[in-house]
Parts: C-alpha cells; sequence; structure tokens
C-alpha cells in the first residue's frame, strides 16, 4: 500500500510492521519534500511517525478522538487522514493548515497553535462522553516542552482525581520544545526516559493469582500492589498524581509501541504512556541540529542549507531588538532578559551566549515568565519579557494583577505583533493594543522601522514609572541606517509629524506608518495633500499634536495593522469624541474577522491594507464627489 492510497487512518489496521515502516519512510519522505519546497516545521513531526501509526493501529477513529497538543507535531496524523495529495498546499493560502483546525478534517478533533491544551481539551471530551453514556477513547498526544505549561499540569491534577474516567495521555518526550527545555519537570523526565521499562501484570497472572487459595478475594489489593513495586522510582510520581503509568517506551519501535498501547487501553482510568522519541528522526541534519531545523523556510533537502534571497534583505526586527538589548545589558547588569521558551524566536538567544546571568528561559509559561518579571522589578531590577504577542494573550490576568495594579516597571517586548502569515489565525498578534491599552498605568508604543525600534528600546528600559510594551512585527526592516550605540529615548506620549498638507490627517501606528506615506504619495497624484503622524504611542496618545491637527483639517485617517475593534482607531475615536472635536473618522486597520494561513502580502491585500487600497479607501470616504467633479 502507497502513502497516497491511505485516505482514512482506519486503512492502517491490518497492515504488517513491516507495512508500517515502508508507510513510515513515505510520510517522511513527503514530510521533508512538502517543508524542503515550501517550509515549515520540520522535527517535530519528523519524531512522531511511528508513534502516529502505533497509535492509530489501536485506534477506530470513526469513533475513537485524538487530540494532539500544538498540532505541529500532526504533520504525519495529516498525511494519513486524506491530505495527501493537498500536502504541497502546506501554511499557503487556502491550503492545508500548519496546525489543526476542525474545520479542516473529521479527524482534527480540536485545533490549537498555542500549547498545553491537549489534556484539558481530552478530559472534557471524555467526561461528556461519561455523561452522554457513550463509549470511545480518548488521547492526548503532549510534547514534553509543552508538560512545562501550568495548564498541562492542572489537567493532570483534574484527571488523576477522576479514577473511572477512561483518558489516555501520550507523552511525546523528546527533550525538547523549540529548544531544549529547563527546568525540573524536563530533568525528571530525562530520569524517566533513563529507566528500565515498566512491565505489568498480564491477564494471565491474574488468572493465576485468582486459583491461589485466600489470594482472589484479595487480588485487586495486591496486584495494586506489585505493579507499584514495578514502576520505576522516577515513574511513581504520576502514579501518585493517579495515573497508571506504562514507559518508557522507545518512540521509534512499532512492536513495543503497539504492543504498549493495546495494554493501555484495557485499564481503567487515567493512563500515561511515556514515549522516547528523537525530534527530527529519520533526517540526519535535523536529528543534530534540533533547534535550528525546528521549523524551516525552503530550504536545500540534500545540504540541508536554507535557499538564499534573490536580494538581500535588511536585518530582522527581531534580531535588531536582541542586538540593542544586549548592548544596553552590557551597560546594565540589571537588565535582565525573560522568554517562555522562545529563545530563538525572540532573539534572546544572543542574550543567553554573551549574558548568561542576565537571561532567563521559563519554559512554556507565560503567566509564570510574567509574574517573574513582576518580582524582579519589585527589586530593582529591569525585567524585560521578550513574548509573541499571541502568546502573551495567555498571562492577560498577571498583566493586570500582578503588573499593572502595583505599577511595576516591567518591560514588555511583543514580538510578531500584526500580521505573522503562514501560522494563521491562532498566532496573528491581532489584540494586543485592544487588550492591553483598557489596563490603567500600561504605556504602549510601536515603532515605524528598525532604527526607531532600537530608540523604543532604550525608552522602555528608562522608563521605571510603570509597565511598558513595544509591540514589533515579525519579518525584516525597511533598510534604514541604524546605529551601534548612543541611542535616545523618546519623550513618553509624544508623536512625530512626517508629511503636511490641508486635505486629509492620516494618522499611522507601527508597522502602517510607511504604507501611509506610500498613500499619501498615491493622494498627491490625485491633487490631494495628505499630513501624515507617526503616533508611536498609543497609549498616553499625542492629543496635543493630533487634535488641533484634526480639528484644522476636518478629516481623520487612522491605520494599524491590529484589531479595529478596541485598538488604535479607537483611541483616536474616542480622544476626538472626549475632547469634542466632531470630525469624520475612517479607521483602517484589521475587521472583525480571523485572518486565514498566507504570506503577509497576500493577508494585507484581503484585508484592505496595503498603500494602493488605503488611498482608494481615503478617496472613496472622503473624495469621491471632489474628484468625480474634476473628470
Amino acid at each position: 500500500m502507497h502513502l497516497s492510497e491511505i485516505t482514512h487512518p482506519n486503512q492502517l489496521h491490518g497492515l504488517s510492521i513491516r507495512q508500517l515502516q515502508q508507510i513510515a519512510k513515505q510520510i517522511r519522505d513527503k514530510h521533508l519534500q512538502t517543508v524542503a519546497a515550501s517550509g515549515g516545521h520540520l522535527g517535530p513531526g519528523l519524531g512522531v511517525v511511528e508513534l502516529t501509526l502505533g497509535l492509530y493501529q489501536t485506534l477506530d477513529l470513526d469513533r475513537d478522538k485524538v487530540i494532539w497538543d500544538v498540532g505541529h507535531q500532526a504533520y504525519p496524523h495529516k498525511l494519513i487522514t486524506g491530505r495527501y495529495n493537498d500536502f504541497h498546499t502546506l501554511r499557503q493560502k487556502d491550503g492545508v493548515a500548519g496546525y489543526l483546525k476542525r474545520c479542516e478534517n473529521q479527524f482534527d478533533h480540536f485545533g490549537a497553535g498555542h500549547a498545553s491544551t491537549s489534556i484539558s481539551a481530552a478530559l472534557g471530551m471524555a467526561l461528556a462522553r461519561d455523561l452522554k453514556g457513550e463509549k470511545f477513547k480518548t488521547v492526548a498526544v503532549i510534547g514534553d516542552g509543552a508538560l512545562t505549561g501550568g495548564m498541562a499540569l492542572e489537567a493532570i491534577n483534574h484527571a488523576g482525581h477522576l479514577p473511572k474516567t477512561n483518558l489516555l495521555v501520550v507523552l511525546n518526550d523528546n527533550e525538547m520544545s523549540i529548544s531544549p527545555n529547563v527546568g525540573a519537570i524536563p530533568r525528571y523526565l530525562n530520569k524517566m526516559r533513563l529507566s528500565p521499562p515498566m512491565q505489568f501484570l498480564t491477564d494471565n497472572i491474574e488468572e493465576q493469582f485468582k486459583n491461589i487459595p485466600f489470594v482472589g478475594d484479595e487480588l485487586e489489593r495486591i496486584t495494586e500492589g506489585m505493579k507499584r513495586l514495578a514502576v520505576s522510582k522516577v515513574g511513581a510520581v504520576f502514579e501518585e498524581l493517579g495515573f497508571t503509568y506504562m514507559g518508557p517506551v522507545d518512540g521509534h519501535n512499532l512492536e513495543e509501541l503497539i504492543a504498549t498501547f493495546q495494554q493501555a487501553h484495557k485499564i481503567t482510568g487515567p493512563v500515561l504512556v511515556h514515549v522516547a522519541t528523537v525530534k527530527g528522526k529519520g533526517y540526519e541534519m535535523a536529528e543534530k541540529d534540533q533547534v535550528g531545523y525546528h521549523a524551516q523556510n525552503p530550504f536545500n533537502l540534500a545540504t540541508g542549507k536554507a535557499i538564499p534571497s534573490s536580494k538581500p534583505k535588511p536585518p530582522a526586527y527581531a534580531k535588531v531588538f536582541s542586538h540593542t538589548l544586549v548592548k544596553l545589558a552590557e551597560q546594565n547588569p540589571k537588565i535582565v532578559g525573560i522568554t517562555a521558551a522562545m529563545a530563538t524566536g525572540t532573539g534572546l538567544d544572543k542574550l543567553q551566549a554573551k549574558l548568561p546571568n542576565q537571561y532567563i528561559d521559563v519554559g512554556i509559561a507565560e503567566q509564570h515568565a510574567v509574574t517573574l518579571a513582576a518580582g524582579l522589578a519589585c527589586e530593582g531590577m529591569r525585567p524585560v519579557a521578550a513574548i509573541y504577542s499571541t502568546f502573551l494573550q495567555r498571562a492577560y490576568d498577571q498583566i493586570i494583577h500582578d503588573v499593572c495594579i502595583q505599577n511595576l516597571p516591567v518591560f514588555f517586548c511583543l514580538d510578531r505583533a500584526g500580521i505573522v502569515g503562514a501560522d494563521g489565525p491562532t498566532h496573528q498578534g491581532m489584540y494586543d493594543i485592544a487588550y492591553l491599552r483598557c489596563i490603567p498605568n500600561m504605556v504602549l508604543m510601536a515603532p515605524k522601522d528598525e532604527a526607531e525600534l532600537q530608540r523604543m528600546t532604550v525608552t522602555g528600559i528608562e522608563y521605571t514609572d510603570g509597565p511598558i510594551a513595544m509591540r514589533f512585527p515579525r519579518g525584516n526592516g525597511h533598510g534604514v541606517p541604524l546605529m551601534e550605540e548612543g541611542w535616545e529615548p523618546l519623550e513618553i506620549g509624544k508623536g512625530e509629524i512626517l508629511r503636511q498638507g490641508d486635505d486629509v490627517l492620516i494618522v499611522g501606528y507601527g508597522t502602517m506608518v510607511y504604507p501611509g506615506m506610500q498613500a499619501a504619495e498615491i493622494l498627491s497624484e490625485h491633487g490631494i495633500e495628505s499630513t501624515v503622524i507617526n503616533a508611536r504611542f498609543v497609549k498616553p496618545l499625542d492629543t496635543d499634536l493630533i487634535l488641533p491637527l484634526a480639528k484644522q483639517i476636518g478629516r481623520v485617517v487612522t491605520l494599524e495593522e491590529g484589531c479595529l475593534m478596541g485598538g488604535f482607531g479607537s483611541a483616536v475615536a474616542e480622544a476626538l469624541l472626549d475632547a469634542d472635536v466632531v470630525v469624520p473618522v475612517k479607521r483602517i486597520g484589521v475587521p472583525d474577522e480571523l485572518v486565514d494561513h498566507a504570506t503577509p502580502d497576500e493577508s494585507k491585500a484581503s484585508l484592505g491594507l496595503t498603500s494602493q487600497q488605503i488611498a482608494e479607501k481615503i478617496i472613496q470616504a472622503f473624495f469621491k464627489k471632489e474628484l468625480a467633479a474634476v473628470k
């Protein structure tokens, strides 16, 4: 059987080990060819090929449900659930998503792009099953990196309290999240990987016990006692939490996997099967460099090297941020960079390499990261919490309760704010302007380019009157000149005028300032002259600059790369209303809809955020009659 013939995972049933191994090779080949051509997550999926095939051999996927944590480890799952022929469209507009989506496929039982959610979701499904009197198996597959997230531990705590609720948790332990895992839990799991496999009493032995005089009546107590003796010392912790622990199992041995999963399904209550895998399995370069090959842009499969760009690109915002932060940290030992398992993505790996004592990785634990930063701030340190916009959402209560209410000087650096592209709706940084600007004591700023990012980094470090946040986009800057040192901080709450005109006031924030300037050029060709403001700050807003110009010009346009509801445009409109400046306002940004996976340029075009589209919207809103009269 060829992989292309498999459209339903139940077609795996009855295949021999050799046939499954052939399917495994085909999955890896297709996985590698696709990611090499168009980019995507590489190491996570390569490591779970046998795990997926072995697990699905023991399930009826017409009834049973598998919840994959995060979803980037589920490429093999996609390839055996009817998406082989479309897999070449991975992470492309209108193509196969990079994560799981309930609307994409009947076997994607729960969508996710953030870690640590699978056990909670699977337990919810298991409880619903029992309440409805239904019969099906529920499985959560979670990586050891995601197990550092508090939500996963909360779910384990709950599930362990339900001894009659059947739930299988498969721990995919490859010693990695994106970067090597940190903390006590990964260290504990590493001990378990080195422990002898757990051996369980068979049904046959139980039958023999029943025939021994005076023992049959005490069988349950005796077998439970013997089972605990058989559990490796380090595995006993999961047993004490209420789970039956099995493992560690070789995650690339199909026979061992199938036998273990079959045994696990027979056990009543929550079961944890500990599977040891190798991230990037089957591709030597990915096995050797598990951080670098977690995800890849298009690359040469033979050499493993990235396909070079056709023309040189300016440095990425994250690179400029990390370089600037390292320079500042060298001069100020109170600066401490904090990441939640995203050292490479945020650029803090550079800080770790240069100043390891001023660097903290807390694992996938954004809530802890924020409150940890608050504690550091209490003692006079300058904590810099570098967290993606989409991931900071997970720590919203901590931002309010632990930082803003106490008015502590924590500097939040929100990477990948705005449209992020192929990762899709779970990762789009759309909401940080809206969800942060409503909190008292918070200062919010966004640079128009990478040079201004340098100045804002200094501004955030030097601001000690309370919390401050800076958002910046994924991708490359504009190629403007950069400084190596001597950066001047910005005055809090002050914007700048970049262009002057009497017909319309365009107020841009962050990444939308340059498109605003380009739109102004297009409007000028139609005889419409614009004043363009780089707002720099959404809170406090520069009302001293904006309000008089709005009143004078009489037409206002706001531009933002974020949700319109409660966002930057709303802040400007509120300021105008509060000051009784009644002028027409056109807000341009992301409407109330989810932005699916596509390239950033494709998404911006579909949302009407290109400079040409902005100019057309301004004409339509304010100058349609005037231009028609001219024609």
